[in-house]
């Protein structure tokens, strides 16, 4: 059997992707656990803000692409309730060792004893150094990592992590607007803190279905004229159409929460002519228009193996049933951990990772639920 795709190799080419990205401007009510956090983006000239140096061995390079992960084990040193639902851990390296500092956006991935992996927002002040903090709300419906650690995770315990990675960081703007909804908030507080500190004009709508319910108000008190709340116990809704019709044109719209809302305001952006928001979703999707299944090849270069893919399966299945060994974790197209590079081909693109525009390049594809248009599929695993 094959060992698995080393998470370095594909982080190195959606750092090549990321990094592209940068550079040039493109156009292009449950609440979930946070398990599953990735980026749709449209992204605006300019270089990363937040860069912070990374720890030992680890330099953060000039471009803001993230350093190679860390993994090993941390403590929770620390575990409060900070919202109803809602479980803050602050983690610290054994032995009391500082971990690697972070940028705004930045995400970790937890291995839990039975095995799940699970993502979580790093949030925070992030040059508060030598700890993470992570918030998980307890989802009752989820698939089960959330309540995990709301019952069996104590300070003291240890975990075991990967990270930090960062699919979802803050560029540089004239100013910005922040959208949040529930538990939301975690990778926007410590964009709001790096904003703040910059200077640069900026605003928070923040929305849950009650003010108990939201995470983390005390953090936003000392900045509450630039802050809205929306309660729904209390009648209150965030318009998504004034929301897009009030924005400048050169304001980076960054958005975290479900996908109801993620996805009104990117349909009300666009119907104002607006650049679609940086958004991260923690559930997938739903695909617009009708898909067919249909059996197609893939062929993996770096492993030297083809298989064929039936109706009914995925890629990952039928690759990992193969023998080659691609990490994955949400398995439903979320979390971008399954992501592959495309040499040949057509992918059917059924993730909620990648933007419209990068699906369009075919450049890469999410194993775990996309398919192919094509007969034949040549990926580098």
């Amino acid at each position: 059997m094959n060992a698995p795709v080393p998470p370095s190799a594909r982080q190195s080419r959606r750092n090549t992707r990321a990094e592209s990205s940068i550079a040039e401007k493109t156009e292009g009510d449950a609440y979930c656990d946070g398990a599953a956090m990735v980026t749709t983006s449209t992204s605006f000239a300019g270089t990363v803000l937040g860069d912070l140096p990374a720890g030992e061995g680890q330099p953060v390079r000039s471009d803001g692409v993230e350093p190679a992960e860390w993994v090993g084990d941390v403590v929770v040193v620390d575990r409060s309730t900070v919202a109803e639902g809602i479980a803050q851990l602050t983690l610290r390296g054994i032995d009391d060792a500082a971990l690697p500092e972070w940028a705004p956006g930045a995400h970790i991935e937890v291995t839990l004893p039975d095995g799940m992996l699970r993502q979580y927002s790093l949030t925070g002040d992030p040059t508060r150094a030598g700890t993470w903090t992570v918030a998980v709300l307890r989802e009752e419906n989820g698939r089960g990592g959330s309540r995990y650690i709301h019952d069996n995770v104590s300070a003291g315990d240890r975990l075991s992590v990967r990270g930090p990675r960062n699919h979802f960081p803050l560029v540089e703007a004239s100013e910005y607007r922040f959208v949040a909804g529930g538990i939301g908030i975690t990778p926007l507080l410590p964009m709001i803190y790096a904003v703040a500190r910059s200077g640069v004009s900026w605003s928070l709508d923040y929305c849950g279905r009650q003010r108990s319910a939201m995470a983390f108000l005390e953090h936003l008190s000392p900045w509450a004229d630039r802050v809205r709340l929306f309660a729904g116990s209390e009648g209150e809704r965030i318009d998504a159409v004034e929301l897009a019709n009030g924005l400048g044109s050169e304001t980076a719209l960054y958005c975290c929460g479900p996908a109801r809302l993620l996805e009104s305001i990117d349909d009300a952006c666009k119907a104002a002519g607006r650049m679609p928001p940086r958004v991260e979703y923690f559930s997938p999707k739903q695909l617009e228009g009708a898909t067919v299944d249909t059996e197609f090849e893939v062929e993996l270069t770096s492993s030297g193996v083809s298989v064929t893919v039936p109706v009914g399966r995925s890629i990952l299945d039928v690759v990992r049933e193969a023998g080659v060994q691609v990490l994955a974790s949400c398995e439903e197209g979320t979390c971008g951990t399954c992501e592959a590079e495309v040499i040949e081909g057509v992918p059917d693109h059924r993730d909620s990772v990648l933007s419209d525009a990068e699906k369009a390049e075919n450049a890469f594809m999410m194993i775990c639920v996309s398919r192919s248009c094509s007969r034949r599929l040549v990926l580098d695993l």
